[in-house]
């Protein structure tokens, strides 16, 4: 459970928003994690890493939960946020042990293993990745700014 005090935790922490939701409509139905996962064909395990902030879950996650909880969307409604902050996590810290790297759409090499002698470049096609990112999740088309670049010519 997220123990940090309220006058330090960001005002639109989307993720913790999530895992509160899910927990309290998961206790109002009288639900176990473990049941829970049972209906959602997600692993008891899964559950309980989600709600304890250990892992941000799926949208595929989000919507079984709406759907079992019977929340009317209210999960998935949260979720292009709480994708949003696991983008700026994972561009934080790298990749995760075992996790296969994503090439770009214009084949550039992934985020985390251009040049890493060159942080401006990297940290450039993370903020592109995320603008990408969330342009997709709110459904909105590429905005007409400035073509990529590779992190060869930056």
């Amino acid at each position: 459970m997220d123990r940090t005090p309220p006058s330090s935790a960001a005002p639109c922490d989307a993720s913790h928003r999530f895992r509160s939701e899910l927990r309290g409509w998961r206790t109002r139905q009288g639900l176990t994690q473990r049941a829970l996962a049972e209906r959602v064909r997600f692993s008891r395990e899964t559950v309980a890493a989600v709600e304890s902030g250990r892992r941000y879950g799926s949208q595929e996650f989000a919507v079984r939960c709406d759907e079992v909880l019977g929340t009317g969307g209210r999960l998935a409604a949260l979720w292009p946020q709480v994708a949003a902050e696991q983008l700026a996590a994972d561009g934080r810290r790298g990749p995760r042990a075992g996790e296969t790297p994503r090439a770009d759409p214009d084949g550039a090499a992934p985020v985390h293993l251009r040049d890493a002698r060159n942080p401006e470049a990297v940290v450039a096609a993370a903020i592109d990745e995320l603008r990408e990112l969330i342009g997709q999740v709110l459904g909105q088309p590429e905005t007409g700014g400035p073509p990529r670049r590779s992190a060869d010519q930056r």
